[in-house]
């Protein structure tokens, strides 16, 4: 069976050898960190007038995002990403101590990136020049990676999904064997 669709209990975690819950360990804090430094990163350079304008021709070549700019304007909307990206790095660096931060890191994670991956279907990100797929443009190089996070923010979602109806689960069993 798949361990994509049966993913591992709690007690089958504990009962795990040492190695191997070190690996998953060192995987977590990987793949968190692979998403927490971009959007810290790129959440930082959003209030900067560099980003201010590079941020143009990506949101005004995407249809369902340009209504950004008549809304709050050029730096509104670059301030506005900037702040969504480093409340969204701060939660999922919170989502290794708290359920709720990982419920909240991977709904804005997944959000975010679901957005910025959309934007390959409006964007130029094949290179014509040497022609075409599989060749990726500068955009599409900087953009394509947002699918990797966009799984990753999935996975802490899901995770952390799982961990509160456990919580939830416990919580009701202890208040009926109480009663």
């Amino acid at each position: 069976m798949s361990p994509f669709n049966n993913p591992p209990t709690a007690a089958a975690y504990l009962n795990a050898r040492p190695a191997d819950r070190l690996t998953h360990t060192a995987g977590r804090v990987i793949s968190l960190a692979g998403v927490v430094l971009p959007l810290l990163l790129i959440g930082i350079l959003k209030f900067t007038q560099v980003e201010i304008e590079a941020l143009k021709p990506l949101i005004n070549g995407t249809p369902w995002l340009a209504w950004l700019y008549s809304v709050f304007g050029f730096a509104g909307t670059s301030y506005l990403l900037g702040v969504v990206e480093l409340f969204t790095a701060v939660l999922f660096i919170a989502s290794f101590w708290s359920v709720r931060a990982g419920l909240a890191a991977g709904g804005l994670g997944a959000l975010t990136f679901a957005t910025t991956a959309s934007t390959l279907f409006a964007l130029p990100i094949w290179e014509a020049a040497s022609g075409g797929a599989p060749y990726l443009t500068f955009v599409g190089s900087f953009l394509i990676k947002d699918v990797a996070l966009l799984g990753i923010s999935l996975a802490v979602l899901g995770e952390s999904l799982i961990m509160n109806h456990t919580a939830m689960s416990l919580h009701a069993e202890t208040a009926n064997a109480d009663a």
